[in-house]
């Protein structure tokens, strides 16, 4: 199974519980411990200036959109071995469906 439409007001308590201490979202916001996802969607993997990322994660060379961030949150280790990206996962597609959406919106 792959994405479907979620729940932005979900996801949005899903990303400050989980995912805010790493990452920002805004338009010039700095990079955290991970990444800014400003501009996510159709972005390559390892491409944000200033980011210091690890090999792995810039050869993976995909691009971000809703299929391929559907099957790397639910596990990113196995999604791509050797990412720092110390989160866990999250297991449940619906929780992934909502993060999603609500990225999608935020990242613009």
């Amino acid at each position: 199974m792959g994405f479907s439409e979620g729940d932005a007001k979900k996801g949005a308590n899903l990303f400050k519980t989980r995912c805010a201490q790493c990452h920002t979202l805004g338009d010039g916001e700095g990079n955290k411990i991970g990444p800014n996802l400003h501009g996510l969607f159709g972005r390559q993997t390892g491409s944000v200036p200033g980011y210091a990322y690890t090999d792995a994660n810039k050869q993976k060379a995909i691009e971000w959109n809703q299929d391929t961030l559907f099957e790397y949150l639910e596990n990113p280790k196995k999604y791509i071995p050797g990412t720092k990206m110390a989160f866990g996962g999250l297991k449940k597609d619906k929780d992934r469906n909502d993060l999603i959406t609500f990225l999608r919106e935020e990242t613009k």
